[in-house]
């Protein structure tokens, strides 16, 4: 693991990263080798997305407590795209952890400039992102991973693929208005609920 992390292709902070996103849309890209029409709309929502959701993330009483408790100092990487429409609803959220906590610090790296990390990482056989690896800041060891979304999510997905001919673009509209009412309550219920593994034992 810390051999792989040792590599990383550039790594960025969430600052950078919405710098990054913001001035490739205004050239009417996206980051990965894929510049279609299609994912290049998904970046431009996904884009509103967030700095929606930096504006509006507020992080619950329950989370705030385990922050608070939290024991050790950790990093988090989270290996993303611009165009997943996942990642750009679940990242917002990870920013303010680690801006209420000066114990957490978060690093984002592009999937497709870290393959040989993505794939150690995989989610049912599959390169699907956001994934968060979270990892003691000294010693390294990995406390636990997190993706690439919320388990009523994954779910959804889980359920779409069992469908012969299923309408993705219709799913994908049913997956975002999850979102939407959800207000990244699952979310964080899931972090809250990881926080307290990632305390070092007494």
């Amino acid at each position: 693991m810390k051999m792989v992390l040792e590599r990383l292709v550039r790594v960025m902070t969430y600052k950078e990263y919405m710098n990054l996103l913001t001035k490739l849309f205004a050239e009417g890209k996206t980051t990965g080798p894929n510049q279609s029409d299609d994912l290049l709309n998904y970046a431009g929502l996904n884009l509103q997305r967030m700095n929606r959701l930096n504006k509006k993330v507020e992080l619950t009483e329950e989370l705030k407590s385990e922050l608070d408790n939290l024991n050790r100092e950790v990093d988090i990487t989270i290996i993303t795209e611009g165009w997943c429409g996942d990642a750009a609803q679940n990242l917002p959220l990870f920013s303010k952890i680690e801006e209420y906590s000066k114990k957490v610090s978060l690093n984002l790296v592009l999937r497709d400039e870290n393959l040989d990390l993505m794939d150690q990482y995989l989610t049912n056989g599959g390169r699907s992102i956001p994934k968060a690896i979270i990892y003691d800041r000294v010693t390294k060891e990995e406390l636990g991973t997190w993706g690439p979304r919320p388990d009523s999510a994954q779910q959804m997905v889980m359920n779409f693929k069992k469908i012969p001919d299923g309408d993705y673009s219709e799913f994908v509209k049913q997956l975002q208005l999850w979102y939407a009412k959800d207000k990244t309550l699952s979310q964080q219920k899931e972090i809250t609920a990881a926080v307290k593994n990632w305390n070092r034992q007494q």
